[in-house]
């Protein structure tokens, strides 16, 4: 570890984090839970929000794939979805659902603003971002896709749009 730079979970708490939040938006999976926090952790992003019935650490099945992120990766768990991210939206924060939805913008023509502060929901596994959460989106996009497949897993789905989003951040 000490070869690769990594830091350790004090020092981590104590960088500066970008100013992105992953909100997950029922989702049933620990181990895409587990992966977002990884992925989180990788990209230092400021938190992580765990919406409604969506699985909350500690538990062994997410911790399989967060491998100890649960640690390092601020978070908290909200049952009412819609009031947290309006409570997001009220402190500046500009909320993005990555959906499959009518209108929704093209991840590669989406424009991010290095100055905004944005929250990134993925939703369900089966039912996507639910329509009560929807309706309090600032924005919606949508991960361009060329196969027989309509959807990426969400860990997958993630890692792109961190990547696309932290890029602003360099």
């Amino acid at each position: 570890m000490d070869e690769l730079n990594r830091l350790s979970v004090e020092d981590f708490k104590k960088e500066e984090k970008l100013p992105i939040i992953v909100f997950l938006d029922q989702v049933r999976s620990m181990a895409n839970v587990g992966s977002v926090f990884r992925t989180a952790d990788a990209f230092k992003l400021n938190a992580v929000y765990l919406g409604g019935f969506t699985p909350k650490p500690p538990h062994r099945e997410i911790h399989k794939t967060a491998l100890g992120a649960t640690e390092s990766v601020d978070w908290q768990h909200v049952d009412d979805g819609v009031a947290a991210l309006l409570e997001l939206k009220e402190k500046g924060w500009k909320v993005v659902a990555v959906e499959l939805a009518e209108g929704a913008t093209s991840l590669d023509t989406f424009k991010v603003d290095s100055t905004e502060k944005y929250v990134l929901v993925l939703g369900n596994e089966v039912e996507g971002v639910s329509e009560e959460v929807l309706e309090v989106c600032d924005a919606c996009i949508q991960i361009p896709q060329f196969g027989t497949k309509h959807s990426l897993n969400i860990s997958v789905s993630a890692g792109i749009l961190l990547w696309e989003f932290t890029k602003s951040h360099l």
